[in-house]
């Protein structure tokens, strides 16, 4: 086999159990694969351990032998842990992220770290550290973050799954602009720890799928309570098994594709009502108008989030700040000089208020339709306090449109709907907490009736 399998991850594992193909075959053809591409999409590949397991991986499992790509914010016990910062470019991780260990379990064989922004502090593909990833469908064009190596790779490609965590939207950005299923779970559906960072409660973890199934096998494997994360779900089993059970007729739905705040670009906008009135035909939904308008999270909100990093870099900052990317050193050295009770407050109250408004709008329908991104991926080397002049109105809000779901912990799924100037549109579902089934039953009926390519054209690039 000299390419790299181009179906979804679940379709290798039935090609391996049938003999059609072996994980050692699977994993050379993507190691080859990963070697010729120009996306930039790894930044650590760990071949000979990869290669081990491909010699005596159990495809019985349900990942058993499918080469997988770890975001690298994630922690593999051995691997970098250089959260995409040159501070830490030396830095090893200890132990194994308790997902990862439960996906191992289960037969994944990871091959290497994908890029990722900065701590995760920003839905672009930059670093210092590994310059630009670019994206699957123009590599020109940014592949979104964080977690936009893992889509860049799988929507590439070179692996058929991979990790990704969303604070912010950081699944549902990359996910959408790669064109790619990006699935945010309902807060603490698959447990973060161990040693589980609590704030800012608006992280959660999942992967950069091509298909509903894999997202669903994925959470069969890796969801479920663990002690170390006191937030975390207790276990669901059968979202595989359950697919498409869900009793979607008669709930009721409203679209609004800027959510009522973002500055989103007219033929995204009218992809996603169109994309969003063909789903509630399909379905059954019951459309709903009903007036949406999100509150705007203050400067407050972005300078609370970094309270966590600047622990993390204390002993080291601000002496490292010529190693920081330029936002995240901004961001600390303002957060310094303002972060105080009265803005920890305010932080509270926009919660709040974020609650409360969502709460609001869930008192009259069951579903919220939006779009993920307010426009296609624009320039891989643009970062999010950049205007392009003339194009691409979506850069500066971009994430307005998914970080409401993560302040509130409210699931939102990212579906893949067409195509505006030849780049990926992703129409995000916001559901009720817990629904998550629903959300995924919602995007299996648009993978059935309007199935999306797995891989960019040209794969793998």
């Amino acid at each position: 086999m000299s390419e790299p399998w181009l179906g979804d991850a679940c379709s290798l594992v039935d090609a391996m159990r049938a003999g059609e193909i072996s994980p050692i075959e699977a994993l050379e053809a993507s190691l080859k694969a990963i070697e010729n591409s120009q996306l930039n999409a790894f930044s650590f590949l760990d071949a000979d351990a990869a290669r081990e397991r491909a010699t005596t991986a159990n495809t019985g499992l349900p990942f058993g032998g499918v080469p997988v790509g770890i975001k690298e914010l994630d922690r593999i016990e051995g691997w970098p842990y250089d959260e995409a910062s040159l501070v830490f470019k030396d830095r090893k991780a200890t132990y194994t992220s308790t997902w990862a260990e439960r996906l191992l379990a289960a037969g994944a064989n990871p091959v290497g770290l994908c890029t990722a922004s900065e701590f995760g502090g920003l839905n672009v593909s930059v670093s210092k550290l590994n310059g630009i990833t670019g994206n699957a469908w123009d590599a020109t064009k940014t592949a979104g973050g964080s977690s936009g190596g893992s889509s860049a790779a799988v929507a590439g490609g070179l692996v058929p799954i991979a990790s990704g965590g969303d604070g912010g939207g950081s699944i549902r950005i990359p996910a959408a602009f790669n064109g790619l299923l990006g699935m945010k779970g309902t807060a603490g559906r698959i447990p973060r720890g161990p040693q589980t960072e609590i704030a800012p409660m608006t992280v959660v973890l999942g992967c950069q799928a091509r298909s509903v199934r894999d997202v669903a096998r994925w959470y069969d494997v890796c969801a479920g309570h663990d002690a170390r994360d006191p937030y975390s779900l207790p276990k669901i089993d059968g979202w595989e098994r359950n697919l498409g059970t869900s009793d979607l007729r008669g709930l009721r739905a409203v679209i609004s594709p800027n959510l009522g705040t973002a500055i989103v670009r007219d033929e995204v906008a009218e992809a996603v009502s169109e994309a969003g009135e063909q789903l509630a035909k399909d379905t059954g939904l019951e459309l709903i108008d009903v007036p949406v308008k999100m509150p705007e999270m203050g400067y407050e909100w972005a300078v609370s989030n970094l309270v966590q990093l600047h622990r993390e870099l204390a002993g080291l900052w601000p002496e490292c700040k010529d190693l920081l990317t330029d936002e995240i050193a901004f961001g600390l050295t303002i957060s310094e000089q303002t972060f105080n009770l009265e803005i920890a407050g305010r932080v509270e109250e926009q919660r709040t208020a974020a609650n409360e408004t969502m709460a609001s709008v869930f008192d009259h329908v069951d579903l919220i339709i939006s779009a993920t991104n307010p426009d296609v991926a624009y320039p891989a080397h643009v970062t999010v306090n950049t205007r392009v002049a003339g194009q691409n109105v979506g850069v500066e809000n971009n994430g307005a449109l998914t970080i409401p779901a993560n302040i509130v912990g409210n699931p939102a799924v990212s579906i893949p709907v067409g195509a505006v100037d030849e780049l990926p549109v992703g129409m995000q579902v916001i559901g009720r907490h817990h629904t998550d089934a629903s959300l995924l039953d919602l995007a299996l009926a648009v993978e059935r009736e309007r199935p999306w390519p797995l891989v960019a054209p040209g794969a793998p690039v």
